[in-house]
């Protein structure tokens, strides 16, 4: 089987536009939410999300900007990015060896909200003419695989909130498996508007707002959590051959060295600590390490009074007493859940760790909880020096589980 390169990141989130900005934000603990403040949302029972401060029109021509969902637009920057810190990844490559694998969760859920209150509020017979275009899921995938002309496999996965994970690991498989060179995978999402906040709002899983501070309202691990925060934005890798990656001169930013990915089968939202550790188990299996091998864990820590003492304890499961010894960082708590991109960010986020050799903390957790009893870096960024492995955990409502294990090239 071949190794896995990650040779490209891309990043729009809440906290940044870039990798570099994204990363930093999350090293001095600072946190993106915030009050909402659009069309209706007054309504909302829980008002707060994590936008990210996105201008299209710096990105698009206008016309370009009328055939893209946010979703779309954000995919689509992540991706450019990610294939300019790959430079050259495409040069002297047959295009049907590359394609491109997205996860979302929504999909192009702005133009469905629009359509519906056009539809419905403003008693119109018309909607945006290419609205099924601007809504189905693959748009992401479809436009970056056009933007770049890439003619290999081109799938989009969704799984909730495992989708963008999924679709990494999916598309190392085929690397590592040689059916194809190179590949964009990552995921995207926006459902920062009303129609979609209002259906969050009905699951009562929205965690309430601080009232002391609104940016402090999601609180993973913590005995006061009272629930995530959605937030939009994508991030996309560049995977390609690590041979390959080597033979051009490509800066490697890390391998993937384990896929890990199970389901459930017990609960269409309650998490599983079976699967969630049998997830982990796979993904340490398919890396062929030890769990003392992993320093930092990415997890998933939604801020769920449901996720989070699942999640603590099924780490614990597999990796034992070392499972005291992990750094283990919920960085939702700083840029919110985004479902189907929140794999692919926190991914990325565990890679430059890595890089960096500091790990992100999770912030605003002041009241320990006796059940989460890891070592869940409140006091802010660490330096780990020689930290060779991470984590990065993604489960789902429906019950997919994906985790992925990254590490620098010297530890293979």
């Amino acid at each position: 089987m071949k190794r896995v390169a990650i040779t490209g990141l891309g990043v729009v989130s809440p906290l940044g536009n870039d990798p570099l900005h994204f990363f930093a934000a999350l090293t001095v603990g600072r946190s993106a939410v915030r009050r909402l403040d659009g069309r209706f949302h007054e309504r909302l029972v829980s008002g707060i999300g994590a936008p990210a401060a996105f201008d299209a029109a710096a990105h698009f021509p206008a016309p370009k900007v009328r055939m893209l969902d946010r979703v779309s637009q954000f995919a689509l920057a992540a991706a450019t990015q990610a294939l300019a810190d790959a430079s050259g990844v495409f040069d002297g490559l047959d295009r049907r060896r590359a394609g491109v694998f997205v996860g979302t969760g929504m999909g192009g859920a702005e133009t469905t909200d629009e359509g519906y209150y056009t539809l419905y509020a403003e008693n119109s017979d018309r909607v945006k003419p290419f609205s099924v275009l601007l809504a189905m899921n693959n748009a992401p995938a479809a436009w970056i695989g056009l933007e770049h002309a890439l003619e290999g496999p081109n799938l989009t996965f969704s799984t909730a909130c495992s989708s963008s994970a999924v679709a990494i690991g999916e598309a190392a498989r085929r690397i590592a498996a040689g059916e194809v060179d190179a590949m964009i995978a990552g995921g995207a999402e926006a459902p920062l508007n009303f129609g979609t906040l209002k259906a969050w709002d009905a699951l009562r899983t929205l965690a309430t707002e601080d009232p002391a501070d609104p940016s402090a309202s999601c609180k993973p691990f913590a005995k006061n959590r009272s629930g995530l925060v959605l937030g939009e934005g994508a991030a996309m890798v560049v995977l390609e051959d690590f041979e390959r990656a080597k033979r051009r001169g490509a800066r490697i930013h890390a391998l993937i060295a384990g896929y890990g990915l199970t389901t459930d089968a017990a609960h269409i939202t309650r998490p599983s600590i079976v699967g969630q550790a049998s997830a982990m188990r796979r993904a340490l299996e398919d890396a062929g390490l030890a769990p003392e091998a992993i320093g930092h864990i990415n997890a998933h820590g939604t801020g769920t009074q449901a996720n989070d003492g699942v999640e603590t304890a099924a780490i614990k499961e597999v990796y034992g007493a070392h499972a005291y010894r992990i750094a283990v960082s919920s960085t939702k708590s700083m840029h919110g859940h985004l479902l189907g991109a929140a794999g692919a960010l926190e991914l990325v986020a565990a890679v430059l760790a890595m890089e960096r050799q500091v790990v992100p903390p999770t912030a605003h957790l002041r009241q320990p909880d006796p059940e989460c009893d890891l070592d869940y870096v409140a006091e802010g960024a660490r330096p780990m020096p020689g930290l060779a492995a991470v984590a990065s955990n993604s489960f789902a409502f429906g019950g997919t589980n994906a985790v992925l294990i990254a590490c620098t090239p010297a530890s293979r």
